[in-house]
């Protein structure tokens, strides 16, 4: 699986898993929407555990971008706000630092 894939998949099961519990503690949901919640959240970790990165420091940091743009398209298509221009302009920031910290040269003093 492409490292694209496993990271839009990791946002999805983090964002998932974190908003289980949002929707328990502030939309007054069930409690038992937490078990699909931590369920999402062990596939996150997981998920993680699967790209191609020689350090997994390295591997998160670029995934923070991921999860930036990806918690903007769950604002705009689950929760129905559309993001503004800046919220567009502050991801796409986000994912061109990722792609520099997981795709940059590095040579033997990097």
């Amino acid at each position: 699986m492409s490292t694209i894939a496993v990271y839009g998949l990791a946002a999805l099961a983090e964002i998932v898993g974190c908003f289980s519990f949002w929707a328990w503690l502030r939309l007054d949901r069930s409690p038992l929407w937490i078990a699909p919640g931590i369920a999402s959240l062990i596939a996150f970790a997981w998920l993680l555990t699967r790209i191609n990165a020689d350090f997994a420091g390295r591997a998160y940091a670029a995934y923070g971008g991921v999860y930036i743009a990806a918690s903007l398209l769950w604002l705009w298509l689950a929760e129905g706000h559309r993001p503004d221009r800046w919220d567009v302009l502050g991801a796409t920031v986000c994912l061109i630092g990722a792609a520099i910290v997981l795709l940059g040269p590095r040579g033997a003093s990097a």
